[in-house]
């Protein structure tokens, strides 16, 4: 029986306790003929729209494709931007040849120090500036307390080479499914853990490692390296239970943790442990204080990258199509998420770009949103979703109806808001003719199924 993922870290964790600047977009953005959408923004003048995948996996973990061929994949598929992320679990400081040595790990140990650079160099000889990029990262994945990724570090870790690992948080969440216990205890263990001054400690190490500067020599080693020139986001938030020590904040790196999934493969993670009691991680994320965008991938692990339609994927606003247009397009939360492919998606409050902050105390704030996906889809009905905090599930605090627009039209509304009910707003895009989530609370039903989200705003009085 193969060993999973799961098994290999429980045994390697006892065993070691508005722009100014033109685009520069020279050459074809990947196949033009693709998608029927203009790339070029209608609200933010000085910035493109290119389409990315950020989380994909190979035969260098537990996916199922030769890595070799992974970018070439993407690109052909129409991507523009493209990142390897392979999982990273116990291989940074502990050897897993006896463990491993029947094969029987099925990539569950993760990348190590060979496959880390070869990943560079494969992303390396697939960047073209202008044309495509290819960016290294790697998922640091911890079965208890969630996966995240990291993109453009020089070094790699691991949650062995963190402590990694849960101190209660998702114990409730376990506790919820046990017959005639766990929906009465569930709720009362919840907040003891969340209580108690060990909340969120399992994140401390990865979060200083993150913050601590690269080493000078490349594979130095855990006490030495560091991650302080990644970028980093939260990935299929609640899927493990632990959810980053429920979301706990560190403001060291809030600046450097810019994303986090919504849709991943086909699933949307606005709903995500509402079932068992949970609140919406995208409002638990938030309510922490992370001011991260809203991110859409396919986390692919099959051989097929950047071809699936209905999976994840998103949009960046770039400046420029290089590694450097990329990091501060997404360091500047200007991206959106959804499961279309070739979808535009934009949007404004008061004048400001998704992802910025906005003044607003209490009253009408104006959206404006730029929506394509070519002429076909013209006329077809959309509803705009305006989310606020809330429990379980964020509150729609308005709804408004529109279509696909034609000519590249921006359509614009006005809806209340109120800083005193929360510090952020999203915009969720739904396709009405479609059957909602069935987990969505009534509420969300009539607008049907999630196609995009923007970045949030984030409201300052």
């Amino acid at each position: 029986m193969p060993i999973s993922r799961r098994t290999v870290l429980k045994a390697g964790a006892a065993s070691g306790a508005l722009l100014l600047a033109r685009p520069a977009l020279a050459g074809p953005l990947g196949p033009r003929n693709e998608f029927a959408t203009s790339r070029q923004s209608r609200l933010f003048p000085g910035t493109a729209l290119v389409h990315a995948d950020l989380h994909n996996h190979t035969l260098y973990s537990d996916g199922d494709g030769d890595p070799a061929a992974a970018f070439a994949s993407m690109r052909s598929a129409g991507l523009d931007v493209a990142a390897l992320t392979d999982h990273a679990t116990v291989s940074k400081a502990l050897s897993v040849e006896a463990l491993c040595s029947d094969g029987r790990c099925s990539g569950a140990e993760g990348i190590d120090e060979a496959q880390w650079a070869a990943s560079g160099e494969l992303a390396d000889a697939a960047n073209v500036d202008h044309s495509f990029t290819a960016i290294r990262g790697f998922e640091w994945s911890s079965p208890t307390l969630g996966h995240m990724n990291v993109w453009f570090s020089q070094d790699w870790v691991d949650p062995l080479s963190t402590a990694g690992n849960t101190t209660g948080e998702g114990l409730a969440q376990y506790l919820h499914d046990v017959p005639g216990l766990g929906p009465s205890v569930a709720p009362a263990v919840d907040a003891a853990v969340r209580a108690f001054p060990s909340n969120g400690a399992g994140m401390k190490a990865f979060y200083d490692w993150i913050d601590r500067d690269p080493a000078q020599v490349p594979a130095a080693g855990v006490l030495l390296s560091g991650g302080g020139d990644g970028i980093v986001g939260f990935n299929h938030p609640g899927r493990e239970t632990g959810r980053f020590g429920y979301f706990t904040y560190d403001a060291r790196i809030a600046d450097r943790v810019v994303s986090l999934e919504v849709f991943n493969r086909g699933e949307d993670y606005l709903f995500e442990g509402l079932d068992t009691g949970m609140r919406s991680p995208i409002a638990e994320c938030l309510d922490k204080g992370w001011r991260v965008g809203l991110l859409g991938v396919t986390d692919e692990h099959g051989t097929d990258w950047g071809y699936p339609d209905g999976k994840g994927r998103a949009g960046l606003y770039v400046r420029q199509l290089t590694r450097e247009g990329v990091r501060e397009a997404m360091l500047s939360r200007r991206f959106f998420s959804t499961r279309l492919r070739g979808l535009r998606f934009g949007a404004a409050a008061n004048g400001r770009q998704m992802g910025s902050t906005v003044k607003q105390r209490k009253g009408l704030m104006r959206f404006t949103v730029d929506v394509d996906r070519g002429v076909e889809f013209v006329g077809q009905p959309l509803d705009v979703q305006v989310l606020m905090t809330g429990s379980p599930a964020p509150r729609i605090v308005h709804t408004e109806r529109i279509a696909y627009p034609a000519d590249g039209e921006l359509i614009s509304f006005e809806a209340p808001i109120d800083v005193e009910d929360g510090r952020w707003v999203v915009l969720r895009l739904t396709d009405p003719t479609q059957p909602a989530d069935g987990r969505a609370p009534s509420e969300y039903a009539s607008s049907g199924t999630g196609i995009a989200y923007a970045a949030p705003f984030f409201l300052e009085p």
